[in-house]
């Protein structure tokens, strides 16, 4: 029996790359390739460099996050010992950084097999075929958007979850960002095609689903409907099935009422917003090009209170931006303090050739912005664990997951989110038979009994407290799944059920 190709995708980044991943997957096994996890023989071969023992490992690339290109070619340097034993073996890089570096990811690293960006997913097959074929390296860079992503085949990785993308590319100018060079002016797809792809998941098993764009709330710019995010948000609430919605990410300066309304209105979307706030100080906020100030911010999240009163809101926020002075991050600080946030992921600005802010002024030294990054960090620490305390003692509806609760096994925990996001780690009944067990996609109800920055505990059921299980459509989904997966690994040991060869007879119209 011929094993079949493999491959492995590594991806590096935001959601969108996420979802982009989940494209390239389906891309690929589409033109015939197995995930190397199906092939147990070729998986077993795999290294420390993350090469996954795949015939083919395609690493999607973000230029967003801080030394994006030095962790690339830090991984690409410990795949080329793998290419060198491996010489069959094809590397291919796509994503942001990418569309950014073009065939300078050849030059300096040139065992790598194919560059694609982020405008010409559907090519990779393609590619990587001839680059086998020439024994070159092929690279093809597109400048603007041939094929919407979304189209796209696609391997999800998730049998509970979806994200569904309603925009690519940005129209907004944020000096820090170089996203919207990479992805381009923002291009939105039509309501009907984004209800029948949420339709399509939900049939296959789905209960949550997230919908993405890099300014999410301004989606319906490119047909003219300054509404239209909210109205597909109370479409979406329409389908039978679905469970949850949410969405990412919003940017303040576009976020309107309406669109508080529809999530108040819409009992599946879930009370949880990322609101970007980047900066409290108003004068870095122009500096930024960031079209609101810290006033209108807070005006947000208070009438998102006022209507979600539940609502658990995240954020974004960069410290030691060229021109910060100790007066802009007291500032920042003041507005964390007042905006309550679950939880932020804070970031040290770091200069992204090709953006205005990389060459402004007055850039902030290193050693003063860490400083100042530990102190929001303690803050926004703080606030967390005042907010997740007050959630001790409250019923929490979590839906399971499968591998973010790394310590599971050990603590004998399942792992999911609930409604509003956060991370809850449930105790299960001692005695609850192992047939019982709920699964990824199932929905468990318990009581908090303990609270800490990042996560909840449930440990309810512990002393007898409330514990109740809901098995889902999306459970059911998941087990098929693992059955699949066991299936196509007997089959690749030839432990598949041989088929008898017993004859039958068809009942049917003569032709």
């Amino acid at each position: 029996m011929t094993e079949p190709q493999t491959y492995a995708v590594r991806t590096l980044g935001c959601q969108m790359n996420v979802h982009d991943s989940e494209r390239l997957a389906g891309l690929l096994e589409a033109a015939g390739y197995v995930h190397v996890s199906e092939v147990p023989a070729k998986a077993a071969r795999a290294t420390d460099a993350g090469d996954e023992g795949a015939d083919v490992i395609v690493i999607n690339t973000c230029s967003v996050r801080e030394n994006a290109s030095n962790k690339l070619f830090g991984n690409l340097g410990q795949l080329a010992a793998v290419k060198r034993e491996r010489p069959n073996m094809q590397i291919a890089v796509g994503g942001c950084l990418a569309q950014q570096l073009r065939g300078g990811i050849v030059e300096k690293a040139p065992w790598v097999d194919v560059v694609l960006g982020t405008h010409n997913l559907d090519v990779l097959p393609v590619l990587l075929e001839r680059a086998r074929h020439n024994n070159e390296a092929a690279v093809e860079i597109e400048e603007s958007l041939k094929v919407f992503p979304s189209t796209l085949p696609t391997r999800r990785e998730s049998a509970f979850a979806a994200w569904v993308s309603i925009s690519v590319g940005c129209n907004n100018t944020c000096t820090f960002c170089i996203v919207p060079h990479l992805r381009g002016k923002e291009r939105d797809r039509r309501p009907g095609e984004i209800l029948a792809e949420i339709e399509a998941v939900v049939a296959e098993g789905a209960i949550e689903i997230t919908l993405l764009g890099q300014n999410v709330n301004s989606y319906g710019v490119s047909f003219v409907d300054r509404g239209a995010f909210a109205k597909l948000l109370r479409a979406a609430g329409q389908i039978d099935g679905l469970e949850r919605i949410r969405f990412t990410s919003p940017h303040p300066a576009s976020f309107t009422d309406d669109v508080i309304d529809a999530m108040a209105e819409t009992p599946t979307v879930m009370p949880s917003l990322h609101m970007p706030l980047q900066s409290g100080s108003d004068r870095i906020l122009r500096a930024m090009r960031r079209s609101y100030r810290s006033e209108k911010f807070l005006g947000i999240l208070d009438r998102v209170r006022a209507r979600i009163p539940n609502a658990a809101i995240t954020t974004d926020i960069i410290v030691g931006f060229p021109g910060e002075t100790e007066e802009d991050f007291q500032q920042t600080l003041d507005v964390v303090e007042k905006s309550r946030f679950t939880s932020a992921f804070t970031f040290i600005y770091s200069p992204r050739p090709g953006t205005p802010a990389a060459d402004m002024d007055d850039q902030v030294p290193g050693e003063v912005a860490k400083e100042r990054l530990n102190r929001l960090v303690e803050l926004q620490n703080r606030i967390g664990l005042e907010e997740s305390q007050r959630l001790e003692g409250e019923l929490v509806e979590v839906l399971v997951s499968d591998g973010e609760g790394r310590k599971d096994d050990a603590t004998h925990r399942i792992t999911g989110r609930a409604q509003d996001n956060r991370l809850v780690h449930v105790a299960l009944p001692a005695d609850l038979p192992e047939a019982d067990h709920p699964r990824p996609g199932d929905c468990v109800i318990a009581r908090v009994t303990h609270a800490a920055p990042f996560h909840l505990l449930a440990d309810s059921a512990l002393t007898g407290g409330e514990f109740s299980v809901r098995r889902t459509r999306a459970g059911d989904a998941w087990e098929r799944g693992e059955l699949r997966k066991q299936e196509l690994i007997d089959e690749a040991n030839d432990q598949a059920p041989v088929a008898l060869g017993v004859p039958t007879i068809r009942v049917g119209r003569p032709q």
